[in-house]
């Protein structure tokens, strides 16, 4: 009876092909990418574009600039601001000009050598009234002269101590407070400036370019597509019975029609939930027909395209 079971079993694997032989497990998927999509801060005609389709670009490099004339007179205007502020608030701590401050003093010089004359004038003018030379309304204009002198000077004085003295402290905190905000004018200028020369964020390659110099651009809308080096992936489908035989950060193989032999992906993830869920209890017999989505992160070099159908299989 053994012999015959043996007979009927390689009879069996001689009519049917791989009866016997477990075959292995592989999955079919496709290769997708994570792109880049490089976008301008703000609105605006596109000067120049410095990239086409196909070029390798690194981080930093240029990829287009929008026109710049309005947020260069922007920058001109703060900038001018700037320096009107800086000029008060300097002007306001140093005091009154030192050529001011000498018209002061001259006249200052002058009412003291008016008020001098007055006190002699007045002084002879009494002398003179004592003995009786000179009418007495005489000495009443001579010490009114003299009064209106001394109020001069007094004046002068005080002119000339407040152009030496630096300005109220609320004069200078407003100042200061004009300057700062004219220096934030001109950072923001400068920022909006900056924003219209658009660099690639990462390194890669332009897939695709959706407008061309002239065009308007909107803000937040992609104008070049990148795909970063090593942003490639495949994305498969694992039964739940196989689903077992796959750890996260396993090595898989990948194969496709005409692509080189020994391309190999990391697998980096695992759905939690099926794809594909009957809506019966799970069972014995339904769990078959549930699948789960995986990932798995291509190795660099691998040179194959977005889109391209892929089997997967554990390395042996």
């Amino acid at each position: 009876m053994d012999q015959f079971l043996s007979w009927l079993a390689g009879f069996v694997a001689i009519v049917v092909p791989g009866f016997g032989i477990a075959p292995e497990a592989s999955w079919n998927g496709y290769v997708e990418a994570d792109y880049v999509y490089v976008a301008a801060a703000a609105p605006g005609v596109i000067d120049t574009i410095a990239i086409r389709e196909g070029d390798k670009v690194a981080r930093g490099d240029l990829l287009f600039v929008l026109s710049q004339d309005q947020q260069l007179a922007l920058l001109r205007a703060a900038e001018a601001r700037i320096a009107v502020a800086v000029a008060n608030a300097q002007n306001l701590s140093t005091g009154s000009r030192a050529e001011e401050v000498q018209v002061i003093r001259a006249s200052l010089g002058k009412a003291e050598a008016d008020l001098a004359l007055a006190q002699a004038t007045l002084a002879r003018s009494e002398k003179l009234a004592a003995e009786g030379l000179t009418p007495e309304a005489k000495v009443e204009q001579d010490r009114a002269t003299l009064a209106s002198a001394r109020a001069q000077v007094a004046q002068l004085q005080a002119q000339l101590a407040v152009a030496e003295l630096p300005a109220r402290d609320p004069l200078q905190v407003a100042a200061e407070a004009s300057l700062v905000a004219a220096q934030a004018d001109a950072d923001k200028a400068r920022s909006d400036l900056e924003d219209r020369t658009v660099t690639a964020p990462v390194a890669g390659r332009i897939e695709r370019l959706y407008f061309g110099p002239g065009e308007m651009a909107t803000a937040g809308v992609p104008v070049a597509a990148l795909l970063p080096d090593g942003a490639l992936r495949v994305k498969f489908y694992v039964a739940e019975a196989d689903r077992p035989q796959l750890k996260l950060g396993e090595a898989i193989s990948v194969s496709c029609d005409g692509c080189p032999e020994g391309l190999t992906a990391t697998l980096s993830y695992f759905a939690s939930d099926p794809q594909f869920t009957p809506p019966v209890i799970y069972s014995r017999d339904e769990r078959i027909r549930l699948s789960f989505l995986a990932e798995a992160t291509l190795s660099e070099g691998s040179e194959l395209q977005p889109g391209q159908p892929v089997s997967v299989a554990r390395l042996q």
